[in-house]
């Protein structure tokens, strides 16, 4: 959601943070802005919409060698210029940008500041105004901000700046990510590595409720009770061409074209001398002494847990639940004796996983967690990591990411199945093998996916995906695909349900795009295909061969048939994507949506 950025050294900080800025906009935000410190003071400037009319209105003639940046995703208040950050206290001597959700900022506002009018409609002013407020009464700086950050309920990271003490950038964390960059003659800070990487590819992990003090020469952590603590910094293993488009006109067409070669790395990542699948032996031991896996993901990631169910159920034998991250939060289950709980996370911070990780911590039981970030708090947190090497992922809309996700997820059923001495009749890593090489067919077949998104959804106000088994799971991801970016009311169905209420919404000319690529319910698939046929549908079919009949709209080249879903959501991707090109829409920023969801 909300990015941050900030420069503390000897170069020019204005165009630093507006690039910066620039390589956050993938997260999603609805307004921008930036404040510069120079010996004339501290210069704000921020404007709702993109950084394209944030530029438009920096003052090209101010410049400095501090600053902090930050693009808003509204959660109080309407986007505007008033609500954009940065924030400044009333005497403008603090200037802060924050993410995430104060809880009781208007107990807050209540307790210590009833005699002010805030500024803006945010939850982020009353932290600004704390600051001011305990310093005015008294205290030293660093004791205020202290003070204020531990009356804090909620998610924050945030930076904050002195005007009488403008060589430092004081940093605060809880919940929310936030990195130090450390570099030469300048340090930085950033909600995310690749915003920075134009200073430095070296990062500092900052926890829980500590505060950092920033200067261009030197970087102090510090608990919140005033503990100074130590901590390497680690190295950002980011190439900065992978979040370039290059000649691509979206990152999420390059995105998808991406998808055979992530493949080939997880191969490649997962794979011992002799052929054989490699993980951890911890791993191993945690999945295979467990009674019960639960997996824990929202949305596309969801949509991975729910194949990565199948896959595990019908290789290993152990059962699997999958949970909404948000439902399982406030309504735990009943759960088994020795369960293992598996975290979905393409970015490692999505802040419903991380309430429902710090609960399962407490009750003492082991986790894991499948990211594509590694050194994200998903991943710090859980007992064990199993990367997803999708490489950074702009587009808000998930391709990558998720087909990476259940390749992962399939390589821990059949490390699992083999420790636990169940043979397979095929040979894994083979297999992905063979889907690379039919995803690299299908993303060449563009022109045709292009032609079936104009044929069935030029116009349309709604869309019906349905599927049975594994094509089911498919088609909710594939409905997900088209309404995120295209804005058209889609819903995935199991074939089954349709006659249990939902074919009274077929109307002439509804399309429905139908999956048949599961050969024990091709027929029953067909036969709900004919069903909506008959009550004037525009049915769409996208069979896989073997299983093809000669008015499918499309047909996919064999694979194996536990490994479907990694072929079979390529054409729903594509579709997606010329639909929402064709209707005018944003592919890369969907309104309202954001990358990381990193608040509930």
């Amino acid at each position: 959601m909300c990015g941050i950025v900030g420069y503390i050294g000897a170069e020019d900080a204005k165009e630093v943070l507006l690039r910066g800025l620039e390589k956050l906009e993938y997260r999603g935000y609805d307004s921008a802005g930036i404040a510069l410190v120079n010996n004339e003071g501290v210069h704000v400037f921020k404007e709702k919409g993109r950084i394209a009319a944030l530029r438009d209105v920096v003052d090209s003639s101010v410049s400095g060698t501090v600053g902090i940046g930050h693009t808003r995703w509204a959660t109080h208040g309407p986007p505007s210029r008033l609500n954009a950050h940065p924030h400044q206290s009333e005497t403008a001597r603090f200037t802060l940008v924050h993410n995430g959700v104060i809880e009781n900022y208007e107990q807050l506002n209540r307790e210590y500041l009833a005699d002010m009018t805030m500024k803006s409609d945010t939850d982020t002013e009353i932290i600004v105004q704390l600051i001011d407020r305990f310093v005015s009464e008294g205290s030293e700086v660093e004791a205020a901000i202290t003070k204020t950050l531990s009356l804090l309920k909620g998610s924050y990271a945030t930076a904050i700046i002195d005007k009488q003490d403008p060589d430092t950038v004081y940093v605060g964390k809880n919940k929310s990510p936030l990195l130090i960059g450390v570099g030469e003659e300048a340090n930085v800070i950033a909600s995310d590595a690749m915003a920075m990487l134009q200073v430095t590819n070296q990062f500092l992990e900052i926890m829980d409720e500590e505060l950092v003090i920033v200067t261009r020469d030197n970087v102090t952590i510090k608990t919140l009770e005033g503990k100074v603590i130590s901590r390497k910094p680690y190295t950002a293993e980011l190439d900065s061409s992978d979040i370039e488009k290059g000649t691509y006109p979206h990152f999420m067409l390059k995105e998808i074209d991406e998808q055979p070669f992530v493949i080939r790395n997880i191969i490649q990542k997962y794979q011992n001398e002799d052929g054989s699948v490699r993980l951890e032996d911890n791993i191993r031991t945690a999945v295979t002494s467990s009674d019960r896996i639960y997996i824990i993901a929202a949305g596309t990631s969801y949509h991975a847990g729910l194949v990565g169910k199948q896959l595990i159920e019908r290789l290993t034998k152990c059962p699997v639940e999958v949970h909404i991250a948000s439902e399982f939060l406030y309504n735990m289950p009943v759960l088994s004796e020795n369960p293992l709980f598996i975290f979905i996370s393409q970015s490692g911070e999505t802040a419903d996983l991380r309430g429902v990780l710090v609960e399962v911590k407490k009750l003492g039981y082991q986790s894991l967690t499948v990211t594509n970030v590694p050194g994200s708090t998903l991943s710090r947190e859980a007992d064990f990591t199993l990367h997803t090497y999708a490489g950074p992922e702009i587009a808000v809309a998930s391709t990558k990411a998720y087909t990476a996700q259940m390749a992962v997820l399939t390589l821990l059923a059949v490390d699992t199945a083999k420790a636990k001495g169940i043979e397979l009749d095929f040979d894994p890593l083979q297999e992905l093998g063979i889907v690379a090489t039919v995803m690299e067919t299908l993303c060449d077949q563009k022109e045709r996916f292009e032609q079936i998104a104009s044929e069935f959804l030029s116009e349309t106000r709604n869309c019906f995906f349905i599927g049975r088994a594994t094509d089911y799971f498919v088609c909710l991801e594939g409905s997900l695909k088209l309404k995120e970016i295209s804005y058209i009311q889609a819903e995935g169905f199991a074939g089954g349900e349709l006659k249990h209420g939902t074919i009274a919404l077929i109307e002439e000319g509804t399309p429905v795009i139908a999956l048949a690529t599961q050969e024990h319910v091709n027929l029953s698939i067909r036969g709900n295909v004919k069903e909506v046929a008959a009550r004037g549908a525009a049915p769409c079919i996208i069979s896989m061969k073997g299983m093809e009949e000669d008015d499918d709209s499309f047909v996919i080249p064999t694979v194996h048939k536990l490994l479907t879903p990694l072929a079979s959501v390529i054409p729903l991707q594509l579709i997606a994507y010329y639909a929402a090109l064709h209707r005018g829409c944003d592919v890369d920023k969907p309104r309202n949506l954001a990358k990381s969801v990193t608040v509930e």
